[in-house]
């Protein structure tokens, strides 16, 4: 399982972070190297969230890491964190993406559901499309916090808000999630313990 991002902070990762931004920022490729490996999953599952589609969110992950090379040296640390600023990046490249793509008509196309469908599989499309339901910036915090592991504070950098309203984003974005899950039917089933056990 990957390391959260969240705790880049003070730690001896947020130092190796650190030090590999220097480095990228001087033209070192073992710094971009060392970005890639570090950041590659989280990007790439925050813009899979984004896109809905996995290939297209590998190649504009692939894109966000290919243009690092020049981008970093507008990356400032004193101004947001790494971690959110290279997720503003990659918000940015999908949201450019989704606009190109708007301008394509396209027919949706649905699979039909078959009654063999695995539970889980079937789990995971209603929180899919629940999630679907909410407002845009509620999903998007909702799945910076509980997907790609991002702290409050590192979610306002990436979102460019303030921390209250992340919180507030938070709080009526899982309210309305756990409404949309009810209304599906859907709401996940918490074992409870028996005294006798």
């Amino acid at each position: 399982m990957d390391t959260p991002i969240s705790g880049v902070g003070g730690s001896e990762e947020g130092r190796l972070v650190r030090q590999a931004v220097l480095r990228a920022k001087q033209g070192d490729s073992e710094g971009i190297h060392f970005l890639y490996v570090r950041f590659y999953d989280d990007v790439l599952r925050y813009v899979n969230s984004m896109v809905r589609d996995y290939y297209e969110a590998e190649d504009i992950t692939h894109n966000v890491f290919a243009k690092l090379m020049t981008a970093i040296a507008k990356y400032e640390e004193r101004a947001v964190p790494f971690t959110a600023w290279i997720m503003r990046v990659a918000r940015n490249a999908a949201l450019d993406h989704l606009r190109a793509r708007r301008a394509v008509p396209t027919e949706e196309v649905r699979i039909a559901e078959t009654a063999e469908a695995d539970s889980g599989l079937e789990r995971g499309l209603d929180i899919r499309e629940a999630l679907q339901e909410l407002p845009e910036d509620q999903r998007e915090v909702l799945v910076l916090r509980h997907v790609v592991g991002l702290s409050p504070g590192e979610i306002a950098g990436a979102l460019e808000k303030t921390e209250s309203s992340v919180h507030g984003l938070h709080h009526r974005g899982r309210r309305a999630l756990q409404g949309a899950l009810e209304s599906r039917d859907a709401v996940p089933v918490v074992a409870v313990q028996s005294a006798a056990a």
